[in-house]
This record gives structure tokens, sequence and C-alpha cells, in this order.
């Protein structure tokens, strides 16, 4: 019966340190088997920096996620000693005091920067070339006992911080992606063990990244998005044992040089010339007198503030499961999984030694496939000086890879997982969702989604990691969302991304998002995009807060998009007479369905603009439920209203003139029954019908693009047709998501071919091997198969609902939830269906068993369910 509390956390951040908020929200999970319990209260005890008295707040409240800062607003650079207790209902144990966990704030006005500016290198950057990383240093004196230390530190590029010839942290390219010129986001460290009394130094190296490399894909502006010149701004912090402060900040006293990176690309890779290093560069003793002098460096002029999402971080490292030769004989390393993020490499060589990495997703003819990589080079580059062991991995750059090409490794260093591996990086994000079945080709594919996943998700939610793209674009990120948010926890990763969407699409009053986040100055006039009106892209400013908020319950979050979301739905769409999609609107439709041709992803079997006016519907119903989630009544009845009249102008325009739909296709009819389009059941039934007559005269096989894959499960679902869906999910032909199982695939991919059957690539330009979206349907097998939905906002009430088919005998699913774990596992027996359920403390579950229409209602603990004689459907 015991109930305890753990994973105190303040807003949506993972690590609680540095944060932005002066009044951050607070959440804790619950852990234990206690039976019905339920919180009538809480305590709260904060004690304020490191001689603070504890003060304890009592309230009388059932909330555990998100509630009120009791306490005074933190200031800048304060931190907080916390730690709750909950209480039970009358005759129901309560939980003990949690852990103690800590909160401290970052600089929070521009003021506590203390005059720190960004500084650059007193030298000429680069002209329409890839920009040399530049070192920065400075040299000081600490006077007394250091008590802590704390670096503030952002760059115009991407850095790598050094205190005393020591790496600061663990971030890497940060501080990622982001918005520049409205939300340029700092980092905050704990240095208190690498700052000495005495002499020290404090360097940093800054290369291009996002900032001011190569990236997108304009032809009039192919770099420099956000500045031509590469700088730092940073402010370190010390605090001696009396109290008193010194701050060493960037100023005009610095220096500047370069060092051993010749280049470093996002697109293109790193090049390292060992040859070049300057030992001890950033350690006391240097001299520096010959080193350049820094200027006060002019930027793109966005707030600088603390990050809402985790940083990126080497998160995992892979060893060669092959080493091989090509046809043609050259030397090629099979990680055996497609993974992001570069090669970690000691080899001891002669001087001049020219070692070459080119990185590839997948084999072709015998060889490492770099068509698909279009103009990106992908290649990294590593220069020997011969005087001793080179330990090296790059620094400002990341690849999407399986394969890596390898020219010029010297004989003298055995080529082995001793000598490479590869390392993985990601989002630093909490796993927080997991699934499993008796079928080994479907766990597989998951397993597959969760790579597709952390491949991608670096600062934005990208469409591919290994081409010249890497974008964040919308249409992707609007399909996979609900999945991600099950994978892991992303509610800060996604809200920073949010905060950049509102920030572009409402500046200068357009209302109209971007095709890819960030992108303000990012611009594709060769092919006239970007900032156009379209569905599903555009609607990610519906779609998202609202099923972030499904997952999070966070009205907060759901309050700062209002805006955007009204003005998309009301603005920022042109309408035609009927107030559906102007005909004219470009519109990428369903885009990648499976007939598309190679040369025209876009040319889809589904009309683009019955695909944008279904969508139309659906967001209007969101922006309907949200306004009266956020006690906006007027809106909600007035957005309801709209929604009932454009479901009348799409049944004209696209249903009543037609035997069944425009369309009769995978896409149409799936949209228009889970949008609930139809005008009365008879044509629901009929349409219902028609999806099972052509998905069985396509012998099981998959139908749709980018707008249909996510909505066709839950519809054959809604029309109690998931026998089809699972004869379609375990389909191992192209096209299929089993069949990039059965040709090899560890990732999910852009196209359903991207490989063809006979083992060569597609022959389209946009052929990805690591693109998430259509693992949308890892959401369906979470909630049909996994038997895990959400019932209320949060996660306060979870929907067990498990529907068996495919002749998969056994599955489990679990979450952690912002209430704890939650858990389901089923199996068929002979003697019939076996459930187990676990819901955390706070919680409540609703339970529908497979054949049955009743609902019964659960508090928390351990449940078991039984239905005697079930047999599984095929």
């Amino acid at each position: 019966m015991a109930v305890s509390l753990s994973h105190l956390s303040f807003e949506h951040h993972r690590h609680s340190f540095g944060i932005g908020e002066t009044k951050p929200r607070i959440s804790w999970r619950f852990e234990g088997t206690a039976v019905d319990w339920e919180q009538t209260g809480y305590d709260l005890e904060i004690a304020r920096g490191p001689d603070g008295v504890p003060k304890v707040f009592n309230v009388n409240s059932s909330e555990s996620i998100l509630v009120p800062w009791p306490d005074e607003p933190l200031q800048s650079a304060e931190y907080a000693s916390v730690r709750a207790r909950a209480h039970g209902k009358e005759g129901r144990p309560s939980a003990d005091w949690s852990e103690v966990y800590t909160v401290e704030t970052g600089l929070l006005e521009n003021d506590d920067w203390a005059g720190a500016i960004p500084i650059a290198a007193d030298r000429d950057t680069e002209v329409d070339a890839a920009h040399q990383p530049i070192l920065f240093r400075k040299a000081f004196d600490v006077n007394s006992t250091v008590a802590s230390a704390r670096l503030y530190i952002t760059s115009f590029g991407l850095y790598v911080a050094e205190i005393n010839g020591k790496r600061v942290g663990d971030h890497v390219l940060a501080p990622g992606y982001q918005a520049y010129n409205f939300r340029h986001v700092y980092d905050t460290y704990d240095v208190t063990d690498l700052v000495q009394a005495g002499g020290n130094v404090i360097g940093a190296t800054v290369g291009e990244g996002w900032y001011a490399g190569r990236f997108a894909f304009s032809p009039s502006k192919p770099r420099n998005l956000y500045g031509d010149t590469l700088g730092l701004q940073s402010l370190l912090v010390i605090t001696a044992e009396d109290g008193s402060k010194q701050t060493i900040k960037s100023d005009l006293d610095w220096h500047a040089n370069t060092g051993p990176i010749i280049t470093s690309n996002l697109y293109d890779g790193e090049t390292y010339d060992a040859s070049k290093e300057i030992k001890d560069w950033s350690s006391p003793g240097l001299d520096d007198s010959s080193w350049l002098g820094v200027k006060e460096l002019s930027t793109a002029g966005g707030s600088i503030v603390s990050p809402d999402g985790p940083p990126i971080k080497k998160l995992e490292e892979v060893k060669p499961k092959e080493i091989m030769q090509s046809d043609s004989g050259k030397t090629v390393i099979d990680f055996g999984q497609n993974l992001v993020g570069w090669l970690k490499v000691t080899v001891n060589g002669p001087a001049g030694t020219n070692i070459s990495f080119v990185h590839t997703e997948v084999m072709e003819n015998g060889e490492v496939a770099t068509r698909p990589l279009r103009s990106a080079k992908a290649t990294d580059t590593l220069l020997l000086s011969g005087n001793t062991t080179q330990n090296w991995e790059p620094s400002f750059t990341f690849h999407g890879f399986r394969y890596v090409q390898v020219t010029g490794w010297p004989s003298t260093t055995p080529l082995n997982g001793d000598s490479i591996s590869a390392v993985v990086v990601y989002s630093d994000m909490e796993r927080t969702g997991y699934f499993e079945s008796s079928h080994e080709l479907l766990n597989k594919f998951h397993e597959n989604v969760i790579w597709g996943m952390k491949g991608n998700f670096l600062s934005v939610p990208t469409d591919c990691p290994q081409r010249d793209e890497r974008l964040g674009w919308t249409g992707d990120a609007h399909a996979f969302m609900p999945t991600s948010n099950y994978l892991f926890d992303t509610a800060g990763f996604w809200r920073g991304w949010l905060k950049d969407a509102n920030s572009e699409q409402m500046k200068n009053g357009l209302a109209i998002p971007s095709f890819y986040i960030p992108s303000d100055d990012i611009a594709d006039t060769e092919r006239d995009r970007v900032r156009k009106p379209t569905a599903i892209w555009g609607d990610i400013v519906v779609g998202n807060p609202y099923a972030l908020y499904q997952f999070t319950g966070d009205m907060e979050m759901l309050q700062e998009q209002f805006e955007g979301a009204q003005a998309w739905i009301d603005k920022g769409i042109p309408r035609n007479a009927e107030q559906l999609w102007d005909r004219s609107s470009f519109q990428f439709g369903d885009w990648l369905d499976p007939l598309s041709p190679p040369e025209d992803a876009g040319r889809a079997t589904t009309s683009p603009h019955l695909v944008a006016d279904a969508y139309l519907i659906q967001m209007t119903r969101y922006l309907s439920e949200i306004s009266a989630i956020l006690e906006k009544p007027e809106l909600a009845e007035q957005y309801s209203t709209q929604r009932d009249e454009l479901i009348a102008a799409f049944q004209a325009a696209w249903i009543t003139p037609f035997d069944v739909i425009a369309n009769e296709t995978q896409t149409a009819l799936s949209l228009a029954l889970h949008f609930d389009l139809h005008k009365d059941e008879d044509a629901r039934k009929t349409a219902a019908s028609t999806l099972r007559s052509i998905i069985a005269n396509n012998t099981y096989l998959v139908g749709t693009g980018f707008a249909g894959t996510q909505q066709l499960g839950f519809a054959l679902t809604d029309i109690n047709a998931t026998s089809d869906f699972y004869k379609m999910l375990l389909q191992t032909t192209v096209p299929s998501w089993l069949y990039q199982v059965s040709m090899g695939g560890t990732t999910t991919w852009e196209r359903w071919d991207s490989l063809l059957p006979d083992g060569s690539v597609n022959p389209g330009e946009m052929t990805s091997f690591n693109h998430y979206a259509f693992g949308s349907v890892a959401d369906w097998m979470h909630q049909k198969i996994g038997g895990l939905a959400i019932g209320k906002p949060g996660w306060k009430t979870i929907k067990v609902s498990p529907e068996p088919g495919g002749n998969i005998t056994w599955a489990k699913a679990s979450y952690t939830s912002p209430y704890g774990n939650v858990y389901s596992s089923w199996t068929v027996e002979d003697d019939g269906f076996h459930l187990e359920i676990s819901v955390p403390p706070n919680a409540k579950a609703e339970v529908t068993l497979p054949g049955n229409t009743e609902v019964e209602t659960v508090g928390s603990g351990k449940n078991t369910f039984f239905v005697e004689g079930y047999k599984v459907p095929e």
C-alpha cells in the first residue's frame, strides 16, 4: 500500500539548471501499487539559497502536475531546494517527503549579463566560403578559494567551451538550432570544479553550424543565414567563500586564433589537421601575444534566452558490425544501424597521413550510395601530425549513416572496434514509451521508429539527417507528433520549437506558418516555397499544441500558442466562397503517396484540395476544443458552428456529386471517416464498405502518403475493421511498413520504396532512409495493440482497450506518464484473453475488453482481467 513521490520536475525541464522561469510550475510522479489512491492535498518545502530557512506550503488540491510555484519569484541566478509530500484520502496512507530536488535560474534580464558582449575575431570573415572555426581565449586570475562558479555561454555558430584545458559540460552542437533572430539560446554550466585559485584560462572554439554555415537550398543565399561572422558571448561568475563575486565576461580583452579545424560544415563534414593543433591553448601559461584581437559583433538581434528543451548530447556508442571491401576494393565499415552522429577515432600514423570518411545510409551495386545525399559531401577528413596517437571526433558537423567508406587509413593502426566507433547524438529527452509483441518483425519496425526519432530530433524535428536539407519540416512533425510524445518526453523540445513557429508566423502580421521551422531567414526562391499557406504543414500551429496538451495537460503552453492557432484559421488560410480552401492555393497534399512517381512526390491519387479541406475541418474542431479548454466559451461555440458549416460545404464539394467521394482512395475515405465528415449513417456505411473493398482489392497494401497514413488505422478501427488494418500492418511487400524491415532497414524511410525490391535506390531525388513520418503508425500500435491511450489530458485518466488481431498472441506496452508508470500486458492463451494493467496513484483507467463495449473504471494499483474462450482474430 506504500506510495512515494519521485521525479520532481520544474516546468518541462529534464534538468532544472539555468532555467528561465521565475515561478516554475512543479510536477511529481508517484510510485507504488496502492489501490484506488487519490491525492487530496500536498505540501511543498522550499529553501532558498545555501542557507535559506525552509518554508512549507500546504495546498488542498488533487493536482500533481504543473502546480503553481507557491513562493516569491526566483531572481536571476538563484537556486532553491524543493521537496514534496502528498496526502491521500481519509483512511489512505500519505506519501512521505520526496527526495530534495534543486532548481536554479539562469540570467533573466539583459543587465544580468554584466556587460558581456558578442565578440568576433578581429579579422576579415570569409566571403561566400566556409568559415574556419575560431578559437577564443582569455586568461584571468582568481585570488580566493572558489565556492562556486557558473558559466553562461552562447555562440553565433556552435561552440565547445574549455576552462584550464578541460571541456565544459557534455552538450554538443550547442546551443542548438533555433530562430536566432527571435530566440537565441544560451547554456548554463556549473564549472566550480574547473576554476582554481590562481591563474586560469577560459576558451571556446566556435564553428559555423546553422547560424552561418551552408544550410538549406536557396541558390541566392546558400550560407550565412543569420550572420556571416562567428562569435561568442559568455559570462563566467565566480563566487568566493566569503560571498564576493568575480565576473569574467566576453569583451575586447579576449584573444582569437584559428586552429586545427580547417572547415566544419553540417552538410559537407569536417576537415581536421592535427599538425595545426595549439598545445594547451586553453590552459594557463600560453603566450597569446601573437594571437588576434577581438571586436564587438553585430548579431541577428534575437533575445538571449535560456532553453526550453534539452540539449543535444552524445548518448550512445555503436561498434562496427562488419568491416568489408566494396566491389571496387575500398574499405567500408558497416555499423549495422542507420544512426545520426559521427565517428570516434583512435589512430597513429605517419605525419601527413590523410584519412577520409564518407558517410552513407545504404550501399548500392557494391559501393556506398552517395546519390541520396544530393550535394552534401558528408565527408570528414583527418590529417595526422605523426607525433602521437590521435584521439579525434568532429565538433561541428553530424551525419546520418550506417556505412562509412574509409580511405587512407594507416597500416600502423588496426581498423577495428578499438580504433573506430560511431557516436550517436540527439536531444537528451527522457525515454518514456515502450512496446513489444509476439510479432518479431513488428517489434523490429517499432525499434526502427525509435531510431528514426532519435536521428531526427536534434534541437528541431528534422525531416532527414543525411542530405543537404535537415530542416524542421512541419508536415512531418504534424504527422509524427503523437508517436513522438509517447516514445519520449518531448514537452520541452516541442515548446521551444513552437515558440519559434509562433514568432515566425506572426512576424509582420502574416499569420502564415512556414513550411519548415526555423525558416524566417531561409529563402527557397527557386521553387517559390516557404511562406505560403498550405494545409497540414501550416496546420502545425493548431494540431501540435493540441496534441501536446493531450499528453501534458499544459494549459500555459496552450495559451502561448492560441494566438497563432486562431490567426491561422481566421486569417492565414485563403478561402473560397464556401469558406473551404481556395482552389488556387499551393498544396503538398498526400505527399509521397505510394503511386506518386519518383520525379514528383506530390502527384498523389487524392486531390490535394480534398485533403486540405478535410484537415481544415479537423483543425477547426481542435480550435473549438482549445477555446473551451482555455475557458473561451463564445469562441468555442463560434468554431464549432464553423466546423458544421464547413462539413456541409465539404459534402457539397466532395461527396454529394459522387457515388461515394470524389476520389475513392484510402486517404480520401480515411480522412472523411476519421474526421466524421459524412452527413448521415448510410453515407458513412457506404464509405466504410468502399474503403474496405479498396484495401482488399489492393491486397492489403498501403495506399496513403503523409496526409493519410497517420489516420488510416484509426479510420479502420472507427468502422470496426481493425482486422483489415492488421492485415495491412503485417504485409512485407512494397508498399508496406514491414517491407522496409524485410529489406534490412533499421530506420523508417521517406518513400515506401526508398530501396527498390532489387536492392537499388529509388531514382527520385528525395530518397532518405531516415524519415520518421510513416512511423506515425506506431501511434495506432501503442493504442490498439499495446492498449494504452489518453483518457483525460495529461494521462489523468488512461484508456486501456487492446484490440488483438493478426494472430499476435501477446503484447505489452508501458508509458511513463506525468503521474507515474502506466503498464498494460495481455496474452491470449488456450482458455482465453488475459490482461494485466498497472495504474499509478492519483490516476484512473477506463478498461474495455476485446469483444465488449462495457467500460470498467478502476483506480490505481494492479488489476487483472479475463475474457473466457477469446481467440485472436486473424
